[in-house]
């Protein structure tokens, strides 16, 4: 019982005189935090799953763990090479875009056969209101990033000169960050 009691009391004293040392020298304590999380070995994440659903099929686990740098142009938009249905393509990723947007000659190119009775849809672009069609890119892929099933639109050649990469496919991502000049994009 008097063991108990004297470990109690060291216990109470250390715990009473941390504050007094903390204010006299914080950067004891800094100094110690860092280097106990340094020290710590690393553990990996828990990989987090995402699940796409594309219509008709079953849903089905994205993989995870793959990052893509892009780097801005000189006028500030982040231009990229991307596959759709594994045809190579150049695009722009915007932010500002609810889906991904292609121009018709883009369409034939990656396969997509249309109807001009397939352009029904009205949207609303920063040139105007404008017909569009709407259809599903089977892979859109940057990188070792790639997402199935990802709805977008078809534009008329005249009013859409650069295929956008739109929310569709960035709101299926893990994460997407634009800092200092660079968007990460992250599965």
């Amino acid at each position: 019982m008097l063991r108990k009691l004297l470990i109690l009391s060291v216990f109470a004293g250390t715990s009473a005189s941390i504050p007094v040392v903390y204010q006299s020298n914080p950067r004891i304590f800094e100094n110690l935090l860092k280097s106990t999380v340094t020290a710590r070995p690393e553990v990996e994440a828990q990989p987090q799953v995402n699940l796409a659903s594309v219509p008709g099929k079953p849903a089905a686990p994205l993989p995870t763990g793959r990052k893509v740098v892009v780097t801005a142009d000189g006028r500030g938009h982040f231009s990229s090479t991307f596959k759709l249905n594994g045809r190579q393509v150049d695009g722009m990723i915007d932010t500002g875009a609810t889906l991904v947007a292609v121009n018709t000659s883009t369409a034939r190119r990656i396969g997509l056969s249309l109807n001009p009775s397939d352009f029904s849809h009205e949207v609303n672009t920063a040139n105007g209101s404008i017909k569009a069609a709407v259809v599903t890119i089977d892979r859109l892929q940057i990188g070792s990033i790639s997402v199935d099933g990802v709805q977008a639109i078809v534009l008329d050649d005249r009013a859409l000169s650069t295929n956008l990469i739109g929310m569709s496919f960035l709101n299926r991502l893990g994460k997407y960050q634009a800092e200092n000049g660079t968007l990460l994009l992250v599965q």
